[in-house]
């Protein structure tokens, strides 16, 4: 079973225990008020806090994920971009810089799909795509050097520019895959979970029986939300996944077949 689930299912338990727990505390403190609601200023204001939490940090993951899928397309864009440049270059260079450019989109791919399935040989292709990044560079502005006429400094300029671009991006997306909200607000948001299970369990107690589907809902709403934005801010791992993106630089790829 994923991490993610495995932690849905603890916070799904969790909550129905404090919800119990609750429950308990009031009937043991024999407070039997008719119609219990839970408006009471700090029940208003610990379920408002942990409401702006939910939306803040729902927000910001599903604006990562979108980030995140709109920097696939980018980088197809711009190694597609640069590829297509090489046929400004002098003919001599031509093969062997397309041979190199294949070779690279291939250890881009091998790269998103080695981060679930390989992590040991991620260290590895990061390296090699570094190394082939400097071997299109030099290969490219030498090739640019032998380039005379009018037409010369607007061409390196074209050249230049897309591997920038393509060089670049790579860089963008490593770091757009490694932010993330900052632990304290996560562990934040599971206390106020717990929290509120808590007061909503005092709130409803019932000393002849226990509001089960009422229970089941908030705690299966609850657990649910918390696992969509972890599932957002993690889309190579869970239900939500970005990797069919992915086949924008699989085309990309074939296109230069």
């Amino acid at each position: 079973m994923q991490p993610f689930a495995m932690m849905t299912l603890f916070l799904l338990a969790a909550v129905i225990a404090c919800i119990e727990l609750g429950r308990r505390i009031r009937i043991r403190r024999n407070q039997k008020d008719e119609a219990p609601s839970g408006l009471s200023t700090i029940d208003g204001a610990v379920f408002g806090l942990m409401g702006l939490l939910l939306a803040f940090t729902f927000s910001g993951a599903e604006s990562r994920f979108d980030t995140r899928r709109q920097l696939i397309v980018q980088e197809s864009n711009a190694i597609g971009t640069a590829y297509l440049r090489v046929d400004l270059l002098p003919a001599t260079v031509q093969p062997q810089l397309r041979e190199n450019f294949r070779t690279y989109t291939d250890t881009r791919i091998e790269f998103y799909h080695s981060i679930v399935g390989h992590p040991d040989k991620v260290p590895d292709i990061v390296a090699r795509t570094s190394a082939l990044q400097k071997k299109i560079w030099d290969q490219s502005v030498a090739a640019c050097q032998q380039i005379s006429g009018s037409n010369a400094n607007a061409t390196t300029s074209l050249v230049i520019s897309s591997l920038n671009d393509m060089i670049d991006i790579t860089t963008t997306r490593a770091v757009a895959q490694r932010t993330h909200p900052p632990l304290p607000i996560y562990i934040a948001l599971f206390v106020l979970a717990l929290a509120s299970s808590l007061l909503a369990g005092f709130g409803m107690a019932d000393p002849s029986r226990r509001h089960w589907l009422h229970t089941l809902v908030y705690a299966a709403a609850l657990a649910v939300t918390i696992y969509t934005i972890v599932d957002l801010e993690f889309p190579r791992f869970g239900i939500i996944r970005i990797d069919r993106y992915d086949q924008t630089l699989v085309d990309t790829r074939n296109s230069m077949n």
